[in-house]
């Protein structure tokens, strides 16, 4: 199967039968970096786009990614919501309504799970406070129109692979559990939302103890919300500490073989 990372927390899948998309983002403003190039025409064709929760650096670009197909949107109920309020037609949304639920396509598996977001910490908030200013007022309608509702994790089978697909990095210690007690060949987790987040990403790396492990999120993809992250402490701490684990690492738009 073929991996592409798009930036932020999304990803483009590509297996024999089927493609499919995660939390699609292309926006930004003239501050990021990377700087974006893909357009929502680059990343057909896909049959489905699964969405972890309702932040605008999840969905804000899933409508014009997603009105010239017929594919579907699997999300939250809150996210519907959003997503219609955007000018998408219900017919692209499925609903996930229970922890466990499965969608089933072209030789896939995707299961949604019930997790939670990240609590960010007094020390990330006051520094990207001061960071944004008198610019907080424009940031505000960006955080007040996109709510989160309910996070969702997802696996995904396919190729006889299993992937752990995490949007924030804010699961308990049950959840990971409960998701330990299958293989995972490849765990995708987030770097951002922390100020101690390569800590945060390893307590993932632990429970899971995966072949694989692909951060991302970590791209300062909308400052002054954002921050770029060094992942440097999270890739030593995993190469010390999981030796049994290996680290994916990728460039921004790129796509690997896995």
């Amino acid at each position: 199967m073929k991996i592409q990372w798009t930036g932020t927390a999304g990803f483009k899948i590509q297996s024999r039968d089927a493609s499919f998309l995660i939390d699609p983002y292309l926006s930004r403003n003239a501050r990021a970096w990377p700087v974006q190039t893909i357009k929502p025409k680059d990343l057909a064709p896909f049959s489905h786009i699964f969405v972890s929760h309702g932040h605008f650096d999840h969905i804000l670009d899933i409508p014009d990614i997603v009105n010239p197909t017929d594919a579907r949107v699997v999300c939250s109920p809150v996210v519907a919501r959003t997503l219609i309020k955007m000018g998408m037609a219900r017919s692209h949304l499925m609903e996930i309504k229970n922890c466990g639920d499965d969608i089933c396509f072209a030789h896939i598996q995707a299961t949604a799970f019930f997790s939670r977001h990240i609590r960010f910490d007094a020390k990330l908030l006051i520094s990207t406070l001061i960071r944004a200013g008198k610019q907080i007022k424009n940031i505000l309608p960006l955080l007040k129109n996109y709510p989160c509702g309910q996070v969702l994790s997802w696996r995904f089978k396919l190729e006889g692979k299993r992937i752990l697909f995490f949007g924030t990095g804010g699961s308990t210690r049950a959840e990971l559990e409960m998701l330990a007690k299958d293989p995972v060949d490849l765990l995708l987790v987030p770097l951002q939302g922390h100020s101690d987040i390569c800590a945060r990403a390893m307590a993932y790396v632990k429970a899971l103890k995966p072949a694989f492990v692909l951060p991302h999120h970590q791209d300062n993809f909308f400052p002054p919300v954002s921050r770029a992250v060094d992942i440097t402490p999270f890739i030593k701490q995993v190469n010390l500490q999981c030796p049994g684990t290996k680290i994916v690492s990728m460039d921004f738009n790129d796509t690997i073989e896995l």
